[in-house]
Formats: C-alpha cells, sequence, structure tokens
C-alpha cells in the first residue's frame, strides 16, 4: 500500500500491527493485516512519510539543493504562509519552480531539525513570524503538489 496525500495535508500511512503481549506462536500462524492510519503536520512521523510520499511521486529525483533554488523555496514558503488561499498564484510566480522543489526535499529529506533551521531562515531572508515545523512542513507538502501537478 502506498501513502496518501489529502488535501488537507494529513497523509494516509500503512501500519503493520506487531505481535500483541496475548499472542501465543502455538495458536498458529496469525497473519499481520495491514492497516492504515491518517497523521498531520506536527505528528510524529509526518516528515518523514511526506518525504516518502514525494519520493514515491519523483522516483527519478536525486534530492539536490542549489542557492538560488533554496531562494527561491523560501520565497514561496513565506508567500503561501502570508496568502495559504494561492498556492497556485505562489508556485507560478518561481523562475525556476523544479530548482525549489529540489530544494523543499532536501529540507524534507534532513527530517524535523531541517525544517525548523529552514523556518528560521525563510524569516531571516523574508521577514514575518517564524512558522512552526509542523505549519512550514504542511506549505512544503502543498508547494510540492502543486509543483508536480504542473509538471504532469
Amino acid at each position: 500500500m502506498e501513502i496518501i496525500r489529502h488535501e488537507d495535508g494529513s497523509l494516509t500511512v500503512p501500519v503493520t500491527p506487531g505481535r500483541h503481549d496475548g499472542d501465543d506462536e502455538t495458536e498458529g500462524e496469525v497473519e499481520a493485516v495491514e492497516t492504515t492510519m491518517v497523521i498531520r503536520p506536527g505528528e510524529g512521523g509526518y516528515i518523514e512519510a511526506l518525504a516518502e510520499w514525494d519520493a514515491a511521486q519523483n522516483p527519478d529525483h536525486d534530492v539536490v539543493s542549489t542557492a538560488s533554488g533554496r531562494e527561491q523555496a523560501m520565497h514561496v514558503v513565506h508567500v503561501v504562509a502570508e496568502d495559504p488561499e494561492h498556492v497556485a498564484e505562489a508556485v507560478e510566480s518561481l523562475d525556476d519552480a523544479g530548482a525549489g522543489a529540489e530544494a523543499l526535499r532536501h529540507v524534507l529529506v534532513g527530517g524535523t531539525p531541517s525544517v525548523k533551521a529552514f523556518a528560521s531562515e525563510v524569516v531571516d531572508a523574508e521577514g514575518g513570524d517564524e512558522l512552526p515545523p509542523h505549519t512550514a512542513t504542511k506549505i512544503i507538502g502543498q508547494v510540492l503538489a502543486e509543483i508536480d501537478s504542473h509538471a504532469t
């Protein structure tokens, strides 16, 4: 089963249940049934799951961040944070959406510390209030989804 990203930024992820204390090996083989759960920005494992979802959507991408891509990534995240209703317009204003997307993927791969550091960089470069990591992660997911929708 694959990870599913929803419009609100939440992710449906596969979960394989572990063994329970009451399970007895003598009762025969118990088949592990894969289930799912929904996680939202800010919840444990969200950033990792979003990075995995993005990697599945873009299997041919090596995650490389350039200086100009990082600047564009900071700008688009700031613009979307200021006006969340206009993600498409913010993405369309990028000079090189691909470079911005690669920079955002690079941030996700680094996990929570990377997202937190990136949110601080956005404030230094663009001004405004610092975004909590879960908010920055949600915006990154929205921007990547929008960029990917134009690429296909």
